[in-house]
């Protein structure tokens, strides 16, 4: 996608970098680094060079904030964007890295639940001995 206008070919409105910035909650030079590393395609640019995001660039990038919010490490998410950028003969093997993902991410909440229901049990403990209740031996 390279325009002279701040739209695309087909007369969609783009973003400039700070909208997205915005937007996302990322950083200019975050959505640089970004692009640098292969995360997202070179993105459009005006006659003046100023980056111009379509709304796919921005649906790709939250879905890219999703991957990092979930735990992805940033090598697996380049390596999904190279097999994105692939186009449709590498959508099994995308699919197989999401199934991991989601698997890796279950395991995750349920670890996290046994942690919130032990540290629920410490702090009913404690309210307890404040409340002048007896305890009982306080868990190691």
């Amino acid at each position: 996608m390279t325009s002279a206008e701040p739209v695309t070919p087909g007369g969609e409105p783009t973003l400039t970098i700070a909208q997205v910035a915005e937007r996302t909650g990322l950083t200019h030079d975050t959505l640089r680094y970004y692009e640098k590393a292969g995360l997202i395609e070179r993105v459009g640019r005006t006659g003046g060079n100023q980056r111009r995001y379509a709304a796919a660039d921005l649906a790709w990038l939250e879905f890219l904030l999703r991957l990092r919010e979930t735990g992805m490490p940033i090598a697996e998410m380049q390596r999904f964007a190279a097999l994105r950028s692939r186009g449709d003969a590498t959508v099994a093997d995308r699919l197989a890295m999401l199934r991991e993902h989601r698997a890796s991410v279950a395991r995750r909440i349920r670890a996290l639940r046994r942690n919130a229901a032990a540290l629920d049990d410490k702090i009913d403990h404690y309210e307890r001995l404040l409340e002048g209740q007896p305890g009982t031996d306080e868990p190691a």
